[in-house]
């Protein structure tokens, strides 16, 4: 089997045009990046704006393990499968993010024969959205530091400046740093530090805007920090708003670039599910179900964080209303949820299987909490065995649901037929009746609790009594309709990584919460959880170069 980069070099594209046409884009509705990609123009989205929407099909999966799940490569073989079987399917995914793809993740283009492409430039530069972000952000970080340096008309207290710096790097070096050092000339020295630009709140209000006017009014909206007094100084009395607006003017509309097999794929916006909301832009997926009769799009990590704020921040916010559902899975990743060492993985372990189904099941029902239909997605590895894959199904058929195996990843749409003819009829049943997980109206406290209880299944939440205050304190001004934003680990349903599985009655420790007010949430940073990433003792980079003909080898 090719690598995944040797797969997507030899795709035959086809130029953006033709696949813009696809969608009934004119090419002059098109602002190309090359051949093979392009941005969708701001006229042509305000034209359609009227049209009847497609059916949304989210791909979520169950916790990440080392292992691997394989869920952007679902997402994709889905609308390449739902295209093969006369389906008008389009993908709506994130942006890759440079700190993964050098750091240990990898890049976001999906794998093996279930990519979108050109995969190089898609999980390096792309059209430059990130750099637009990374931009907008720290020239409103440099915009306050001036304004202090300046006299300091606004009051701004420089120890309740809140607003960091970014970069779309991992740089555990960052978190922390004091900055200013070096005499009177460089300012008033203070301690701030770096998060990774995917965490940014300029990339959540990137993702969440509904057009120009709305992304420069979320911008203005930004809590930069306090004066004395404790109130709030915004974005807009720095007079950044403007120029940060112009800065993503591009960067706002969304990308259409294609899969292996030449479907339109939207890619645009890329915040982390761990730190962020973990889902592309509202831009892309309004544009896109104006479009196609079926969008499939993705939320990152596993359903307890994607999927939720999936439904409980970017539906809420955008009016979305998914009609299905997939879970993806793997007999590896259920095995590992299941007690079995990473290499032991390649052998039959039936009774290790059963027992990591728990976190499956744990998925399942949540995301039918929300009142959306589900359908599992068994992402095939070679090493799965019959009776394996039969368990699986056994266990999801006692749930209710139904699993399917898919083989997508080395087979394409032609290994993911049967899933794309099961989705489009549980979507087109229209049985769903969604409904986020908590009122607007319900306290902070009291969300980020529901979010630990029905979703976690653990026994509440601890908080120091400055985290509760400032909770309040934001109801009081105003902020208490907002939904939360759950920093935190990835591989568990607890706040502790290596407790795998289905675990109940943890409980959650909040050790800081942060208030985007432009983006519209409330973060709460549990655990150990960090919104500036490191690098692993051997990082991805070390293993990227370009070869004797120019060409990048070592990405996946």
């Amino acid at each position: 089997m090719k690598s995944d980069i040797e797969i997507a070099r030899a795709a035959v594209k086809r130029p953006i045009q033709e696949i813009g046409k696809k969608l009934g884009i004119s090419p002059e509705d098109l602002v190309p990046y090359g051949h093979d990609k392009a941005k969708i123009s701001a006229d042509f989205i305000a034209r359609i704006a009227g049209r009847k929407d497609g059916k949304l099909i989210l791909v979520t999966a169950i916790n990440p393990t080392p292992a691997g799940e394989g869920k952007t490569t679902t997402t994709v073989g889905l609308v390449d499968g739902l295209n093969r079987i006369g389906k008008n399917a389009a993908v709506c995914i994130r942006e890759a993010s440079l700190g993964p793809c050098f750091g240990i993740k990898g890049g976001a283009a999906g794998g093996g024969y279930a990519q979108v492409v050109p995969m190089e430039d898609m999980n390096l530069h792309f059209t430059g959205d990130f750099h637009a972000i990374t931009s907008a952000h720290n020239l409103l970080a440099a915009m306050i530091d001036n304004h202090i340096y300046w006299g300091n008309a606004l009051g701004i207290d420089t120890r309740r400046v809140t607003w960091r710096r970014v970069m779309d790097m991992n740089d555990r070096a960052l978190r922390q740093v004091v900055s200013s050092l070096g005499g009177v000339a460089n300012g008033f020295p203070r301690e701030s530090g770096f998060d990774i630009t995917v965490a940014s709140e300029v990339m959540a209000i990137l993702c969440l805007a509904s057009d120009l006017n709305d992304l420069e009014r979320r911008l203005g909206e930004i809590v930069v920090g306090y004066r004395r007094d404790r109130s709030a100084v915004r974005a807009r009395d720095l007079k950044a708003d403007g120029a940060m607006a112009v800065l993503l003017k591009d960067a706002l509309q969304p990308n259409l670039v294609q899969t292996l097999e030449n479907n339109p794929a939207f890619v645009h916006g890329g915040p982390f599910a761990n730190i962020a909301h973990g889902c592309n832009s509202v831009m892309a997926t309004r544009t896109a179900l104006k479009l196609a009769d079926y969008v499939v799009t993705e939320a990152g990590f596993g359903a307890d964080l994607g999927a939720e704020k999936f439904f409980d921040i970017k539906c809420r916010k955008a009016g979305l209303k998914p009609a299905a559902a997939v879970i993806v899975a793997t007999i590896r990743a259920l095995k590992m949820n299941g007690g079995v060492a990473r290499d032991d993985l390649g052998q039959e372990n039936i009774a290790a299987v059963k027992a990591g189904c728990v976190n499956l099941g744990r998925h399942v029902e949540n995301v039918r909490s929300f009142g959306v239909p589900v359908i599992v997605a068994i992402n095939h590895f070679h090493s799965d065995t019959q009776a394996e894959i039969d368990a699986v199904k056994a266990y999801v058929d006692e749930l209710g649901e139904e699993a399917v195996l898919c083989r997508h990843w080395a087979e394409g749409s032609a290994g993911i037929e049967e899933l794309s003819h099961k989705v489009a009829a549980l979507a087109d049943e229209g049985k769903a009746r969604f409904a986020p997980l908590y009122p607007d109206e319900m306290p902070l406290v009291e969300k980020i609790e529901t979010v630990v209880k029905r979703i976690y299944r653990g026994a509440g939440i601890s908080a120091d009594t400055s985290v509760r205050a400032q909770l309040r304190q934001w109801e009081e001004e105003g902020y208490g309709h907002l939904p939360v934003c759950m920093a935190k680990t990835q591989y568990s349903f607890s706040a502790d990584p290596a407790l795998l599985g289905a675990p109940v009655d943890h409980v959650v420790p909040v050790r800081e919460v942060r208030l985007s007010a432009g983006a519209g949430f409330v973060v709460a940073i549990c655990g150990d959880i960090m919104t500036m990433p490191g690098l692993p003792r051997t990082p991805a980079a070390e293993h990227i170069f370009l070869n004797e003909d120019g060409m990048i080898e070592g990405l996946s």
